[in-house]
């Protein structure tokens, strides 16, 4: 099985590159959700997530069908909204791991005080198997910067 984390230990292991993420899904409320479909093809929706108690968290309708391909197979991939233009400020993140549903009454219930989501919800927390962002560097290298669990951050330069 692939080595998982949760954000607050990627936030430990990684602190910039944590923080450039928070504040680049921080910028805009609606980004993309990728899950698989029984049939194995991929599903794009779009999704608000939230970084609260050291967990990413993605809240989503009952009986979405983002939530019910989760239920069934519990990968995902999850990219910032670039936003307006071409303005990436902060470069383009880009999340994967496993999303795995809460069912514990009290969690869903701070969940639900702290955000005031539609009710009701299904609340899902994620596993990260994989943090990317990839930015221009002085207008001259493509940077990927990718974290694995166990691993620090590996920066690659491109011109």
């Amino acid at each position: 099985m692939t080595p998982h984390s949760n954000w607050a230990a990627f936030a430990a292991a990684a602190p910039d590159l944590a923080a450039t993420a928070e504040e680049r899904f921080g910028r805009f409320p609606h980004h993309v959700l990728a899950t698989l479909r029984k049939d194995g093809s991929p599903r794009t929706s779009g999704i608000e997530v939230r970084f609260l108690d050291g967990e990413l968290w993605l809240g989503m309708m009952p009986g979405s069908l983002k939530a019910l391909d989760l239920r069934r197979d519990p990968r995902f991939a999850l990219q910032s909204n670039p936003g307006a233009d071409t303005d990436m400020a902060g470069g383009d993140v880009r999340i994967a791991g496993r999303a795995v549903e809460v069912g514990d009454p009290a969690t869903v219930a701070r969940y639900a005080e702290e955000v005031e989501p539609p009710e009701p919800f299904h609340l899902f927390r994620t596993e990260l198997t994989e943090v990317v962002r990839t930015r221009v560097e002085d207008d001259t290298y493509l940077v990927v910067e990718t974290w694995r669990p166990g691993a620090p951050v590996r920066a690659l330069r491109r011109k």
